[in-house]
């Protein structure tokens, strides 16, 4: 059980546009969401290409990640993420579409473990925790920005 595919979606109730502006805005990310983000520092970034390199919050602690990320206009972003310091890499997509009630945000993390002492904990720690998490986080934040 190395890799866990974590998986959600939720409706925001602004346009796809706003919904975008705010999630592809990477140096705001301590900003908007300073529960997940403490820092983010762009190190290259060609047209909608961007690497980068964030500490980030989870579980109480504050650690690295390098994020090759690939902007979509209009629909979000994908990236490869890796954390040698908390042992995991990942394959992170988030993509917006149209929804009836305004923007529907439909998020996957596929996560590699690579310490083996993680995986034990992995599945329920990893797939129920961080996924509510990052909706408390990240999501309740967006809507609190943009729902007014």
């Amino acid at each position: 059980m190395n890799e866990i595919t974590l998986h959600n979606q939720w409706v925001v109730k602004a346009p796809i546009d706003d919904v975008f502006r705010i999630m592809t805005d990477f140096e705001k990310f301590p900003v908007h969401f300073p529960k997940v983000a403490e820092s983010i520092q762009i190190n290259k970034r060609e047209g909608n290409y961007v690497e980068m390199d964030a500490t980030v919050r989870s579980f109480g602690k504050i650690f690295q990640v390098k994020m090759k990320t690939q902007i979509l206009p209009g629909k979000g972003f994908i990236s490869n993420n890796e954390s040698l310091e908390f042992g995991t890499s990942g394959h992170e997509e988030m993509l917006l579409s149209p929804h009836a009630k305004g923007t529907l945000i439909d998020y996957t993390y596929q996560v590699t473990i690579h310490k083996k002492w993680l995986r034990i904990v992995a599945r329920p720690l990893l797939s129920w925790y961080s996924m509510k998490y990052w909706e408390k986080a990240v999501i309740d934040q967006l809507k609190k920005i943009l729902e007014k």
